[in-house]
């Protein structure tokens, strides 16, 4: 049998189509970056590879490729086999890749060619795929794009979710992009960031957007870095600047900061441990900015976070939260905020609410 290879050129149509994928890397691998829609079913696991990673450089292909075999045999290889048919069984049209679609991917289809089941591998594999979407976003780099501007609590997440040409960088990076942004869950490893994100331009592009619209972002998302061609272009790009009352962004960051975050903890870790990594969540945040803030400032937000915490836990009441989340907003993230976008004064082409915004975007794209 011929094997069945699926060629580069249909990389762009397997991101678009989100095609599945079986990762037949080991998980160490996959846990250093792999693909959405992508699921980890090694050939070999960590400790396998290891070994015949050493026998490789001590003696060769050949004794790898033996040892690899004896490694995988019997009832191991039975159970991988296993485990592959049902992902295939369940997602009929589902390739397969290893690191280069080289000899795991051809192990992987002949074994299973064996057992009366078909499935094709990506040529290139992973290494081909991931520069794939490399160049994806140094592409994207050169279009137009759009910036949504505003200060904290204006509720730009909200906007850029009414629109079609966004993308939401924080969404993929998993987090709020400041100090108190962090989520529940954990952020994207690097690699997995930027196959998303490319991922999500390749979407963008097919679409025939006029213009990418992204929010204000520093180079860093919590610990995700921004690729630094995509960044520059951000810093060149047209300003919409959103603007939205003070009581209202107070609101936000209380939702945001105080009742979805101790909600989040409490669903995933219990009332008890729950409580105790909400409390650590706000006041490390509030350390982080210290330098910022300045001693006597970081030490009186603390104070008010603590008696805000016990209200909050004696009353079951969440507005004493309002007492620091206020100085925060007027001590450093609106100076903070104005002397950003003072730098950025030129670039700016609207200022408005939600409404204002929207329309005035619309506008713009009917007139491209």
């Amino acid at each position: 049998m011929v094997a069945n290879i699926v060629p580069k050129t249909e990389y762009r149509k397997i991101f678009l189509e989100e095609r599945p994928l079986m990762d037949v890397r080991a998980p160490v691998e996959f846990q250093k970056g792999a693909f959405p829609h992508a699921t980890s079913l090694p050939l070999m696991i960590d400790a396998e590879r290891a070994q015949v990673g050493t026998c490789y450089k001590q003696h060769g292909q050949q004794a790898a490729i033996e040892l690899g075999h004896q490694l995988v045999s019997g009832k191991v290889k039975q159970q991988r086999i296993e485990a592959w048919s049902q992902y295939i069984n369940q997602h009929p049209n589902a390739y397969s890749y290893c690191f280069r679609g080289g000899l795991r991917s051809q192990v992987t289809q002949r074994w299973l060619e064996d057992a009366g089941v078909d499935i094709s591998y990506i040529e290139g594999g992973y290494k081909a795929m991931r520069q794939f979407l490399i160049e994806t976003i140094e592409n994207a780099s050169q279009k137009p794009m759009m910036i949504l501007s505003g200060s904290t609590g204006c509720g730009k997440t909200e906007f850029l979710s009414k629109r079609r040409e966004a993308i939401d960088l924080e969404e993929l990076a998993n987090h709020r992009g400041s100090s108190f942004g962090r989520h529940i869950t954990a952020q994207p490893t690097q690699i997995n960031f930027e196959n998303a994100l490319a991922v999500q331009l390749l979407k963008h592009h097919a679409q025939n957007f006029p213009f990418l619209l992204l929010e204000d972002e520093s180079h860093l998302i919590g610990r995700s870095s921004l690729p630094k061609s995509f960044y520059l272009s951000m810093q060149q790009a047209p300003i919409i600047v959103l603007e939205d009352s003070y009581e209202q962004r107070l609101l936000r960051l209380l939702k945001e900061y105080v009742i979805d975050m101790h909600a989040g903890f409490v669903a995933k870790l219990g009332a008890d441990k729950g409580w105790v990594t909400f409390e650590e969540y706000l006041l490390t945040s509030t350390d982080k900015i210290k330098k910022r803030l300045g001693g006597k400032a970081h030490s009186e937000i603390k104070q008010l976070i603590m008696i805000a915490l016990r209200a909050q836990q004696s009353q079951n009441s969440t507005t004493e939260h309002l007492t620091w989340i206020s100085p925060l907003l007027e001590k450093y993230y609106d100076p903070m905020y104005e002397y950003q976008l003072s730098k950025k004064g030129q670039r700016i082409v609207f200022k408005g609410d939600t409404d204002q915004s929207l329309n005035w975007l619309d506008n713009k794209m009917l007139r491209i």
